[in-house]
């Protein structure tokens, strides 16, 4: 196993989301992980659906809990959820904006290979306003058994797995009733590409595109 790191000090993270939850469940336990480590860190967090109502009041808790001690910005839009691609406009104006106002050195967004159509757009779009940067590409586990061969890992300690689940368990209690939306999943997911990485638990991510520098 490889293990690369960030080779500077990473205070800008942009993280997007079509739904809300789908940050926390996807990159939840690296939020956490990194936002431990560098007090004060700026996330800048974009959801597409949601706004006005208890799902944007669930992911504003959540996400303050995610994300301890940063600086965080989160915009909630009240885009229609399942209708991501009818709103495409919308959609693109929104990351755009957010593309403006900051340069982040780290990008959180779901996978072009996401079998839901609003991951999916949304993940296209983020690969066209962030050109130059570091996108990281997370998973969802659901009931569309979409889940590939990742090839980026963020291994969490017991104690990071663990407080994302109570976390996700905690602040999200409109999504409690999906079958798939248990502790089991989260970190039984977790466990299996902790074992892909040598560690034992872990958030796996599709990369698409990364510079080396060899040369040092």
């Amino acid at each position: 196993m490889i293990r690369l790191g960030a080779g500077r000090r990473l205070d800008r993270i942009v993280a997007v989301g079509a739904h809300c939850d789908d940050i926390a469940i996807g990159a939840g336990g690296t939020l956490l992980t990194m936002c431990l480590a560098r007090p004060g860190i700026r996330v800048d967090a974009l959801v597409l659906s949601g706004g006005g109502g208890e799902r944007e009041q669930e992911e504003q808790a959540a996400l303050a809990a995610f994300c301890p001690g940063a600086e965080l910005h989160l915009t909630v839009l009240k885009l229609p959820d399942g209708r991501m691609p009818a709103h495409w406009e919308e959609a693109k104006a929104a990351v755009e904006e957010l593309r403006m106002r900051t340069d982040p050195d780290l990008v959180l967004a779901p996978r072009t290979e996401d079998a839901h159509q609003d991951h999916r757009g949304l993940a296209k779009l983020m690969t066209t306003a962030f050109r130059d940067h570091l996108v990281l590409a997370y998973e969802i586990v659901k009931w569309d058994g979409d889940l590939g061969r990742p090839s980026a890992y963020q291994p969490l300690t017991p104690e990071i797995a663990e407080q994302k689940v109570r976390l996700l368990q905690e602040h999200y209690p409109s999504q409690r009733h999906r079958p798939w939306y248990d502790r089991e999943a989260f970190l039984g997911l977790a466990r299996i590409r902790g074992i892909e990485c040598h560690a034992r638990y872990a958030e796996a991510f599709a990369a698409t595109k990364i510079t080396l520098n060899l040369g040092g």
